[in-house]
């Protein structure tokens, strides 16, 4: 359409214009004029659409008649909306083609179900035109179609009252929540109007006694010159009828009223009374100093006028091995400043943020006139061992014996046959693997049982058993005598200071000689009693139980002599015997207490590891209540897993306890790293050492049950190495292997080894993905042979060579397309083609290589013998000459092994 507009009578013509539209079925067309301002108008198309309706609980669609097609579409009850009264349905609402602000339409008020009349007037309407469907009939509503029509508007009813009601109760909700706020301004108001008034009050009085003070000053100033006659007279303000009564004529000043301020427009507009202007004087223009400022003022008068030096404060500065000076500036009540000056003067640009050594601090500290105190790092572990004790607190203690001697000695079996509990069947091969710990009980005298390894490598878990023990028991085989290990359990012993009693094992046996062995201890400097010696003997069979209570009398005989004794009544101190990590209880430690008593809940640092003790469990499984002296437990509760061998004691309070560790584990940490850094050195040094030297590298992680097992095993491997391979060990530690174990051994392109442990699940399903793999031990020997094994294939085989003859030169020939050939006499041995040979001249070897063509006469030959001549020519080399000898030898390359 096109609207026209008249520049005179400003009419305006509307000229339809045909639209082009898609008419629906069932919909009907037609055109609205609407009105704009200024009087204009536009014509729109409107499309009238017919609605079905259809309720929600229906089974089928109904089929649209008459009344359902002019009905009024039913609204959702969520929104309320007033009640009107009840009119007959409405019919299709027109739809305005046009684009237009979408705006919330008025929702149709409910109406009971309508009349027949209204039905048929609105049905007698022209309907649009319906497309032909077979089986369509417009008939009356059904009754239950009626009915479910009346459920619904009744319900839209009740559901209009309730909300309703729900926003009166809103709005009265809200009228009394506006109250109370409107109330509480309301005070709020009266209150901040009595405190402008208060302070207004308080700084009028105030003011009022400064001008009283004002005036008052210039009389006292007067007063101040009176003779002391006068003075003696009543004081008073002077007057002019006064005068006559004084000898000396006073002057009297007189009182100048002050002119009242007057408050200006400025005043006025300034607004309400704040803290500020409380606290200003009367003036209105400064703040009134403060008594304590005025003194501080004086004071500083006074130090200006005679020169007075503030008085020096010494102070104990404590100066650890490094610190900041910042921090010392702090310790020195001094400022940071001054120090920084300090240096200035000495030529040296710092911060106060830079670290300076204790010298320099200490040198500093006593420029400025203080006293130093050196303190370390490791003063922090004062006081935790060691701690004396007085005589009359020590009682008797159990003495710790510890079982040392040969592998396969029967060492295990005797104890065994003490404790009468089966221990070696427990153990891989029949060897002990970890050190256990036990306690026996004889004559209503407890001894405690240390079980030792007795193979090589676990030396330093020997030495470690050796040093928690008060007597050592040397176990010796009646039939084999003294063995290396024996040897190195002696030395041990003698070490650590402990009295020995050999035990004779095994003399059931037909071949057993225990006077054999007494004759070969004498060489170690173990002397018996029956050989007049102080070290007790005794001849015992761990499998028939003979003579073991012999043994342990002389073990509590021992024990008297040495007079064993230990406070029970403190904190616990003691040694770290074997640590594991136990996948259901975590890290457990079994530790052995030497003296105090070791109690539930107590915290205590075991080397870089603390804890509080959750629970102490005995060798055989009980929960104890606590751990006397000279008891070996188990302990649960630790954070990690500490090394077999160090020292644990009991601590105040969790504080100290995560000082201490954390200071031995930043300990361990630098000298792991000084330790990488010498051994790696740089990448240049690093290269041309693998070059020169050629050492190769086996890596290899290990995981094991216990820790002192892993020890042991690192220690065994550390031996295997050699100048050209040894073994790298990547990680280690105690515990299953777990996935990121086999992500390590991925990266290092290690090897796993587990001992005593398995993979889980996810550990295997990783080392099959990745081709990683994991070897299973149970018994040391056979992981260090095949550790053996396996570096000896990384040695570069033997280069081993085998003299196979000589041959003299008679005359050297040169032949075309040949060039030259020496012809020769074979002298020594044989000569054969393919061999290496080499030149030989004035003793001296010329050339080494290999030879290009060996003839005999004019044919190829594979070797010549002794005494025959033949020619020979090397491959690319001619130099030679007659009397020349060439020696001919064979490479053979031999696999070694370690």
């Amino acid at each position: 359409m096109s609207d026209t507009k008249s520049g005179d009578d400003n009419t305006l013509s509307v000229t339809p214009k045909k639209t082009l539209t898609l008419k629906r079925p069932g919909s009907e067309q037609g055109t609205v004029r609407q009105n704009f301002s200024h009087g204009r108008t536009k014509q729109v198309v409107v499309e009238t659409k017919k609605r079905k309706f259809s309720m929600p609980g229906d089974k089928h669609e109904p089929t649209p008649t008459a009344a359902t097609v002019f009905a009024p579409k039913p609204q959702p009850a969520a929104a309320p909306a007033p009640v009107a009264a009840p009119v007959a349905p409405v019919a299709a609402a027109p739809v305005v083609s046009t684009p237009v602000a979408a705006a919330p339409a008025p929702r149709p008020t409910p109406a009971p179900a309508p009349a027949p009349a209204p039905v048929a007037k609105e049905a007698s309407r022209p309907a649009p035109r319906q497309p032909e469907r077979s089986g369509m009939v417009l008939n009356s509503l059904s009754r239950s179609e009626m009915d479910a029509r009346r459920r619904a508007l009744e319900g839209s009813v009740v559901r209009e009252q309730e909300d309703r009601a729900r926003a009166a109760e809103d709005a009265r909700r809200r009228a009394e929540e506006d109250e109370r706020r409107r109330k509480e301004r309301e005070d709020s108001a009266r209150r901040q109007a009595e405190e402008e008034a208060r302070l207004k009050t308080e700084a009028e009085s105030r003011r009022r006694a400064e001008d009283e003070a004002r005036r008052r000053a210039p009389a006292a100033a007067l007063e101040a010159n009176v003779p002391d006659e006068v003075e003696a007279k009543p004081k008073g303000r002077v007057g002019p009828g006064s005068a006559a009564a004084s000898p000396i004529r006073r002057i009297a000043t007189p009182e100048v009223a002050r002119p009242a301020k007057t408050k200006t427009e400025e005043d006025r507009r300034r607004g309400k009374l704040t803290l500020n202007t409380a606290l200003t004087s009367g003036d209105g223009d400064a703040r009134s100093r403060s008594l304590s400022a005025m003194r501080r003022r004086q004071e500083k008068f006074k130090r200006a006028m005679h020169n007075e030096p503030r008085e020096k404060i010494v102070r104990e500065v404590i100066l650890p091995e490094t610190i900041t000076i910042q921090e010392l500036a702090q310790r020195m009540s001094e400022r940071a400043v001054d120090v920084v000056k300090f240096f200035m003067k000495q030529g040296q640009m710092l911060k106060p943020g830079d670290v300076i050594d204790a010298d320099t601090a200490e040198l500093i500290a006593s420029e400025f006139g203080h006293t130093v105190r050196r303190v370390a790092e490791s003063d922090i572990e004062e006081g935790l061992f060691d701690i004396a004790d007085h005589s009359e607190t020590l009682v008797t203690r159990p003495p710790v014996v510890t079982i040392m001697g040969h592998v396969d000695h029967g060492k295990t079996s005797l104890l065994d046959a003490i404790r009468q509990a089966n221990v070696v069947s427990g153990e891989a091969g029949g060897i002990t693997q970890h050190i256990g710990a036990y306690q026996v009980e004889k004559n209503g005298q407890k001894i405690t049982f240390i079980d030792t390894p007795g193979h090589a490598a676990f030396t330093a878990m020997r030495a470690r058993g050796a040093q928690a023990t008060d007597i050592a028991i040397l176990v010796v085989a009646a039939d084999d005598s003294v063995m290396p290990q024996t040897i190195e359990s002696i030395s041990h012993a003698k070490a650590a200071g402990v009295p020995i009693i050999v035990a004779i094992n095994k003399i059931d046996k037909p071949s057993a000689d225990a006077q054999k062995v007494r004759t070969e201890l004498l060489r170690h400097e173990v002397f018996v009693e029956s050989m007049g010696g102080e070290v007790l003997d005794v001849e015992v069979s761990a499998k028939n139980g003979t003579n073991l209570d012999k043994l342990l009398e002389a073990i509590l005989l021992q024990a008297e002599v040495l007079d064993l004794k230990a406070n029970p009544d403190r904190t616990a101190e003691g040694v770290v015997i074997e640590a594991k990590l136990d996948k259901g209880r975590g890290p457990v430690a079994t530790v052995l207490v030497q003296t105090g008593t070791l109690l539930p809940g107590d915290i205590l640092v075991a080397g870089d590891q603390w804890g509080r003790v959750r629970a102490l469990v005995d060798d055989r499984g009980n929960r104890l209540e606590e751990a006397p002296p000279a008891m070996p437990v188990e302990i649960l509760g630790l954070q990690g897993t500490p090394q077999a061998g160090d020292r644990f004691a009991v601590v105040n309070n969790e504080a100290r306890a995560r000082e201490i560790t954390e200071y031995r584990q930043r300990l361990a940490r630098d000298k792991a790293v000084a330790k990488h850094a010498t051994q790696r050195g740089s990448l240049e040094q690093m290269m041309s050492q693998l070059q020169s030297s050629g050492l190769k590298e086996f890596p290899l992680i290990i995981k094991g049950d216990v820790q002192g097992s892993v020890e042991a095993i690192i220690a065994a491997l550390d031996k295997l190495g050699t100048d050209e391979v040894r073994a790298r060990i990547v990680h280690s530690g105690a515990g299953a292997i777990t996935e990121s174990d086999v992500t390590l051994a991925e990266t290092s392109g290690a090897a796993i080894i587990g001992f005593n442990v398995r993979a889980n699940a996810q550990a295997r399903h990783a080392a099959e993905q990745q081709g990683i793999e994991i070897r299973y031990y149970n018994i040391i020997y056979n992981l260090v042979d095949d550790v053996k094994d396996a570096m000896s294939g990384l040695l570069s085989p033997e280069r081993r060579e085998t003299f196979i003859g000589n041959a003299e030169i008679l005359e050297v020939f040169n032949i075309t397309k040949t060039g030259k050939v020496a012809g020769c006499r074979v002298t020594e041995g044989k000569v054969e083609r393919g061999a290496g040979v080499r030149l030989i001249r004035d003793n001296v070897v010329i050339h080494e290589g290999t030879l290009k063509t060996l003839k005999r006469f004019k044919d190829e030959v594979s070797e010549v013998p002794v005494g025959q001549e033949c020619g020979m020519a090397f491959q690319n080399y001619e130099d030679m000459r007659a009397g020349d000898v060439i020696e001919c030898f064979r490479v053979e390359m031999v696999t070694r092994r370690l």
